[in-house]
C-alpha cells in the first residue's frame, strides 16, 4: 500500500502520471475490442496481402495487444473505404483502412464522389514507399518489352481498368495523352485481381497498378516465368532494382522539356510514394492515435515482418503519419492551373 502511495506520489511529482494515465487508458480501450482494417480492394491483391502481412504483427505492438482482424470493401478504386472512413465509421480507433494514395487526391481533382477532406483523416503512416508500373502478358502477343515498343506499336494497346476515377485509367491516359501512345483504356474491372485475370485470358493487353511489392509477392512466379513483362515503371527519381529492363516513364517526361507537363507528372505519379497508406476517421482520440502511428512504425521493423517482407521481395521503408500529413499537404498546394490540367491529360 505504502509503496504503491509513494510510486504514485513520485510519478505527479516527476510530471509523468499523465502519461501513465493516457497509457493505461489506450491499453483499456484496446483491450475490449478488435482492431478493424477496411482494404479498398478485393481479396488476393496487393493491399490484401500487405494488410493481412500487417494485421500478423500489428496487434502486438498496440497497447492492450487488440486481434487485428481484416475485412475487404472493394469499390470505387478505394472510394468506397474512404467515403466510409470519413462519414460512418466509428471514430473511436477502432477502425482503420487502407487505400491507394491518390484516392486521398480525388478532392483536389474536382471528384463528386469523393466525400471526404483528405487532410482531415487521421493518418497513420504508410507501410513503405513503393514503385508503381504497367505490365503486359507474354508481351501482349507483339513482343513488347518496353514503352517504345508500344509507342511504334501502330495498333491500341487495351488496358483494363476498374473505373476512370482509378489509376488503372489514370496512367495509361496519361501516356496516350501526353507521350502520345497508342492506347485504349476499357474499364469494369472489379480490381486488380480481376484485372490481372482477365489480362492472363487475353481479354486486355495491359494493365497499370502492378506495385512493385505486388509483383514481388503475389506475381513473383508470373514474373520471374516472363510471363508477366513490366515494360514501364512510373516512380518519379526512383528506380526499382526489381523492374531493370523498364522504361522509367520520367525520363520520358524531361526529355519532352515541358515544365508544365513534368509538374503535372509529378502531382499524377508521386503521390504514389505514398504506397501502403493507413488512415483513420477524422477526431480519432489523439492518444490512440499516437498509439497507432508508433505501434505502425514499430511493426515495419518487428523481425517477423521483416522476415515476411523479405519473403515477397520487399525492404519495408515505412512512412510516419506525420509524413504522410506533410506530403499530401504538399500537393495540396498545387496550382490550380496544374491540376487542372492533370485532370485534362488524365481523361479520354
Amino acid at each position: 500500500m505504502i509503496g504503491s502511495a509513494f510510486r504514485v506520489a513520485v510519478a505527479v511529482a516527476a510530471g509523468l502520471f499523465p502519461t501513465i494515465g493516457i497509457a493505461d487508458g489506450v491499453s483499456d480501450f484496446y483491450k475490449s475490442k478488435p482492431l478493424t482494417i477496411l482494404v479498398g480492394y478485393g481479396p488476393g491483391g496487393g493491399f490484401d496481402i500487405t494488410a493481412r502481412i500487417l494485421a500478423r504483427y500489428y496487434g502486438a505492438h498496440i497497447p492492450g495487444n487488440p486481434t487485428v482482424v481484416v475485412e475487404n470493401m472493394p469499390g470505387g478504386g478505394g472510394m468506397r473505404v474512404a467515403n466510409y472512413l470519413y462519414s460512418v465509421a466509428p471514430k473511436d480507433g477502432s477502425v482503420i483502412g487502407t487505400f491507394i494514395a491518390d484516392v486521398a487526391m480525388e478532392p483536389l481533382m474536382g471528384n463528386e464522389n469523393a466525400k471526404f477532406s483528405a487532410e482531415r483523416f487521421s493518418w497513420i503512416g504508410s507501410m513503405t514507399s513503393d514503385i508503381n508500373s504497367c505490365g503486359v502478358w507474354k508481351g501482349a502477343g507483339r513482343g513488347i518489352r518496353t514503352f517504345e515498343d508500344v509507342l511504334k506499336g501502330g495498333t491500341p494497346v487495351i488496358f483494363g481498368s476498374s473505373g476512370p476515377q482509378s489509376v488503372t485509367s489514370k496512367y495509361p491516359l496519361f501516356m496516350k495523352n501526353v507521350l502520345g501512345a497508342p492506347i485504349r483504356v476499357v474499364t469494369g474491372f472489379k480490381g486488380t485481381q480481376d484485372a490481372m485475370l482477365a489480362l492472363q485470358r487475353g481479354e486486355i493487353d495491359a494493365l497499370c497498378g502492378l506495385q512493385e511489392s505486388s509483383v514481388g509477392g503475389a506475381y513473383w512466379s508470373d514474373f520471374q516465368s516472363g510471363n508477366l513483362n513490366i515494360f514501364v515503371q512510373l516512380g518519379m527519381d526512383r528506380k526499382s532494382a526489381l523492374f531493370t529492363e523498364a522504361t522509367q516513364l520520367s525520363q520520358l517526361v524531361r526529355a519532352k522539356g515541358d515544365d508544365e507537363a513534368l509538374q503535372v507528372a509529378e502531382i499524377v505519379f508521386g503521390p504514389h510514394d505514398i504506397s501502403r497508406p493507413f488512415a483513420g476517421p477524422p477526431d480519432v482520440p489523439a492518444e490512440r492515435l499516437v498509439a497507432l502511428r508508433k505501434a505502425l512504425i514499430e511493426t515495419m521493423a518487428d523481425p517477423g515482418m521483416v522476415e515476411t517482407g523479405k519473403k515477397i521481395k520487399m525492404d519495408w521503408n515505412p512512412m510516419t503519419g506525420e509524413e504522410v500529413q506533410a506530403n499530401l499537404t504538399k500537393y495540396y498546394q498545387t496550382p490550380k492551373a496544374i491540376v487542372a490540367k492533370s485532370v485534362a491529360l488524365t481523361k479520354e
